[in-house]
């Protein structure tokens, strides 16, 4: 009997090893599959990553359609990561290359990723998807010849890639090849009839060549697909502006800015509509907007439409007058803790209310101090403040509360937001672009301070809808342009610590502290803030500060004698 038992064991052993090898065959088949779909393909590569299953070059094929899975969500440290490892398995794979390259593009860094699209093309010379990617660096570094060739080349060696036609018909909409646009589009149309960036970018083309029932018959047909594709809502906006109908242009920028409170495009055409019809208090209001922005990049578009907004904020923008010695300083304090869809938190009205009080008592002419923003009175408050920021020096604001991060944007959370799913931060809470638009408008020192790296309140509820990476604690670190500094109480991805019981939070209280000695200059001054911080949560909280005031010039809270 004996016998026969370890008989069944070993078939039953047997048989779950045929099963295992069949499954990994399964797996490795899939995922070396290039024409299979990347849904069922994805999972494959990572049961033979996870279950240590494959080396050498079919690794780094398991490894590169990870790193492809992770740039879809946004997540590109890690898809540089993954890629990395898949060339270093093989150095002559010009896929791996190609997608690097596009993860660095992602993320703002634009020479890696053309020395990663060189690359793959020295490895490769037919391979016409990075002659596209290359071509679009061009094309966004407004070298419309380069940017020509790239696509040509692209179309030569990859016919059927769709995005190579389009963005060539989009450089000769630019070069104002509007006969050769036009074809290109329609090579376009035999690939995928249906693809939206067809329609959307045709509409401008036959918008710039004065054919407005053609621009808008496009633009319309796919808004009507389409109703919140906010990137063909703004190209018949422009369509608009070319045929002179301001009304129709102010109606869908207004829509786009519905859908997307922090759209450049929307912003900066809706400002020029504005500067026409002299109303330049809100024109001044859209163009800051649209000039500051924590993207990594923009598109040509966009980068046409921030200048534009910025030139105009300039032009519009009154000289300060002359103030106190040191310039005119102003403050907007906000400290949100009366929530009303999530736990409250006591601190953030009592650690403004500290902080408004002592940049008065340090000399600050105005001190806007406001608790427990809806978000309408949150943007009310911005929107105020900018005001006051375009007549002053220094513009500082101050915000206690709750605030997370959602792909790459960092939001505000005022006290009646309600977040069922991820995608609704677009519309319940408050960016941090529009804390730097506030701000912008001053002539020296901008600073925002966000002593807000608290826990997603919604986390445990929130339907995750968009691929996008989540963060759930904290905000993400990405940094301001030139001249303004932003000061996170914790580093990204951590929480900042609220205090106990009646006490402020170890931020608030460092700061209040610090901001009253006298000659501090303001980057050392965060040091010690950080410093204090650091030591009096015993190495639990670490604020960080990011971006930097104009370097010829020293800035303190308190000048002294």
């Amino acid at each position: 009997m004996l016998r026969v038992v370890s008989l069944t064991f070993v078939t039953l052993i047997a048989s779950v090893a045929i099963a295992t090898a069949d499954q990994v065959s399964d797996d490795l088949a899939l995922c070396r599959d290039r024409q299979a779909d990347m849904q069922a393909r994805a999972p494959a590569c990572d049961n033979l990553l996870n279950a240590d299953r494959v080396t050498g070059k079919d690794k780094a094929i398991a490894l590169s359609v990870r790193g492809n899975t992770l740039i879809n969500k946004r997540d590109y440290v890690h898809a540089i990561e993954a890629l990395s490892m898949a060339i270093d398995l093989d150095p002559d794979y010009a896929i791996a290359l190609n997608l690097r390259g596009l993860a660095y593009e992602r993320k703002g860094q634009d020479d890696l990723a053309m020395a990663d699209y060189n690359l793959a093309l020295q490895k490769r010379p037919t391979y016409g998807v990075p002659y596209n990617n290359r071509g679009v660096i061009h094309l966004r570094r407004g070298a419309l010849q380069s940017a020509l060739d790239d696509f040509n080349l692209s179309i030569k060696y990859t016919p059927k890639f769709l995005l190579g036609w389009t963005n060539r018909a989009r450089v000769r909409t630019l070069m104002k090849d509007f006969n050769g646009a036009i074809a290109d589009f329609a090579e376009a149309e035999k690939i995928d009839p249906a693809a939206p960036q067809i329609a959307s970018n045709r509409c401008i083309t036959w918008g710039m060549m004065g054919k407005y029932e053609q621009a808008f018959a496009d633009c319309n047909g796919l808004i009507e697909r389409q109703p919140r594709n906010v990137y063909v809502i703004n190209n018949r906006a422009d369509v608009s502006m070319m045929k002179g109908d301001l009304d129709a242009a102010l109606k869908d920028y207004n829509t786009a800015i519905e859908i997307n409170p922090n759209n450049v495009r929307a912003h900066s055409g809706r400002g020029q509509i504005y500067e026409r019809r002299k109303d330049l208090a809100q024109a001044r209001a859209d163009y800051r907007a649209a000039a500051y922005s924590l993207t990594r990049f923009d598109e040509i578009d966009v980068a046409r439409a921030r200048t534009i907004a910025q030139e105009r904020l300039a032009a519009l923008t009154p000289q300060a007058p002359a103030g106190a010695p040191g310039g005119r300083r102003v403050a907007l304090v906000i400290g949100n803790g009366a929530y009303k869809n999530v736990h409250a938190l006591p601190n953030p009205p009592r650690d403004s209310k500290l902080i408004a009080s002592v940049l008065k008592d340090v000399g600050f002419q105005t001190v806007i101090s406001v608790s427990d923003l809806t978000r309408d009175k949150f943007f009310d408050a911005l929107k105020t403040f900018a005001e006051e920021a375009e007549k002053a020096d220094w513009a500082v604001v101050y915000y206690a509360g709750h605030g997370f991060e959602i792909g790459g944007v960092n939001y505000l959370v005022p006290v009646d937001a309600k977040l069922a799913a991820d995608k609704d931060a677009e519309t319940q809470a408050v960016a941090l672009e529009q804390v730097i638009a506030a701000v912008g408008a001053a002539r020296k020192m901008r600073l925002v301070v966000l002593d807000a790296c608290r826990d997603n309140p919604f986390a445990p509820t929130m339907q995750r809808t968009l691929s996008l990476k989540l963060v759930d604690k904290g905000f993400s670190n990405i940094e301001p342009g030139a001249g303004f500094m932003v000061v996170y109480a914790a580093k990204h991805g951590e929480t900042a610590m609220d205090g106990d019981g009646a006490a402020n939070s170890p931020f608030a209280t460092a700061l209040a502290r610090e901001i009253k000695e006298p000659k501090v200059e303001i980057r050392k001054l965060f040091d010690i803030i950080r410093d204090d911080v650091w030591a009096a949560t015993k190495h639990e909280q670490q604020p960080f500060t990011y971006g930097s005031p104009p370097g010829r010039e020293d800035f303190y809270f308190v000048a002294g004698k």
